[in-house]
């Protein structure tokens, strides 16, 4: 705790407790921060919905399910520097006038949930938690909840269903969490990357934060390197560098020495980039533009012998196991994605047809699913289809294809 402190711990929420409820939301909408968890949304945009929602009790709920391939920035920071995280959700609470926060953990991650509970332990038996935050008469207090290994419980609503002790559905929206959320009440859900950002903001101004980055993308990104790569790490940077700076600069390149081919950026969601997009500005709206995600800053790199037709249907396999099964764009769709990927492998005269079957259903998966896990579903397959069409067996993207 000393330690933390030493190092700057602890001024952005002594700064907090001085200011008004609505100067911290202000603050952390001058900032620019963004949604860490994949879907981008301004954080402060969610803060002052939860702050304008009269209620008699409010939560802040860090969604720390980090189940993406290839990420584990939650889970280094966590583990390294808890504390960060911990002054995060207190600032969060002063701000929006909630008093009790949880923390929802994946069970994959035992020694994370170890140093949470330790560190909360800590924090709370020298006041930095509890009935009398920094001797302020404020509370807040917090609680870390364990995860079961499903990966629909990253998505909000569903996490929320978990924290309450049901299985973990995808709830309709509206209404927001930030209006009705945990046990009905107004929740702010943030990822742990966005939490534990928000005391260098408050400790050095907004305006220091949002001078990084490019365009509405503001502050900075751990983006993680996995898959084929000679240096595989965390490297902390603000957007707007390349994925050929990420590959090479900092990756090595290909671990195999062949070249790389493709990189899956955002999670088993992702899309599949090719080299012809790897100079693309790491930024949210760029990378929408080009139909592919940055999301929690993963990506896995392949060399030159993956095949992408075997990707496309591990990416639609995925999502048919981890579909909560509410929706039926998704619970139906992926699995009929699957067979029809599995008749595209096994040739034939009638494999344009399929082709055109499977544009046709991740069409309506990604028009109508209930959540991102079924809409995004269909990013790494068409990615995948439109980028490598010769492994699917045609000669061009535009084969058995419609506008998409």
């Amino acid at each position: 705790l000393q330690d933390y402190a030493a190092h700057g711990g602890l001024q952005g929420l002594k700064r907090a407790l001085a200011m008004e409820p609505a100067a911290i939301v202000d603050e952390m909408v001058t900032s620019g921060l963004r949604g860490r968890g994949g879907a981008a949304f301004p954080t402060g945009i969610k803060w002052k919905t939860v702050l304008g929602s009269p209620a008699d009790r409010k939560y802040i709920v860090c969604n720390a399910d980090e189940g993406d391939s290839g990420t584990f920035a939650d889970r280094l920071l966590m583990e390294g520097d808890p504390y960060v995280l911990i002054e995060g959700m207190t600032i969060a609470g002063l701000a929006v006038g909630a008093t009790y926060g949880y923390i929802y953990v994946r069970s994959e991650y035992p020694h994370a949930i170890a140093t949470l509970e330790a560190a909360i332990e800590r924090a709370r038996s020298v006041g930095w938690l509890g009935d009398d935050v920094h001797g302020s008469g404020r509370r807040f207090d917090l609680e870390v909840r364990k995860g079961a290994g499903a990966y629909i419980c990253g998505e909000e609503t569903s996490l929320l269903e978990s924290i309450e002790g049901k299985r973990g559905v995808v709830r309709a929206k509206p209404p927001l969490p930030a209006i009705s959320g945990l046990f009905g009440k107004p929740t702010v859900i943030n990822n742990v990357i966005s939490l534990a950002t928000v005391p260098i903001i408050l400790a050095k101004g907004a305006a220091y934060y949002r001078d990084y980055g490019v365009g509405r993308s503001h502050g900075t990104l751990p983006f993680q390197l996995a898959g084929n790569l000679k240096q595989g790490g965390l490297v902390e940077k603000a957007f707007g560098l390349s994925l050929r700076d990420l590959l090479y600069t900092f990756g090595g390149g290909s671990a195999s020495g062949r070249p790389l081919r493709a990189v899956q950026v955002g999670g088993p969601l992702g899309a599949y980039l090719p080299e012809s997009q790897w100079d693309v500005p790491l930024d949210y709206e760029a990378y929408v533009q080009i139909s592919a995600m940055i999301g929690h800053g993963g990506l896995v790199a392949f060399d030159d012998t993956v095949d992408m037709l075997r990707m496309a249907r591990y990416a639609m396999e995925f999502c048919a196991i981890e579909s909560c099964g509410k929706c039926t764009p998704c619970r139906i769709g992926s699995t009929r994605g699957v067979e029809t990927l599995d008749k595209i492998a096994a040739g034939g005269p009638g494999r344009e047809q399929q082709v055109h079957l499977l544009r046709d259903l991740c069409d309506t998966m990604l028009g109508g699913s209930l959540c991102a896990l079924g809409g995004m579903a269909p990013y790494p397959v068409l990615s995948a289809l439109n980028h490598f069409p010769r492994d699917f067996g045609i000669e061009s993207s535009q084969s058995a294809a419609h506008p998409a």
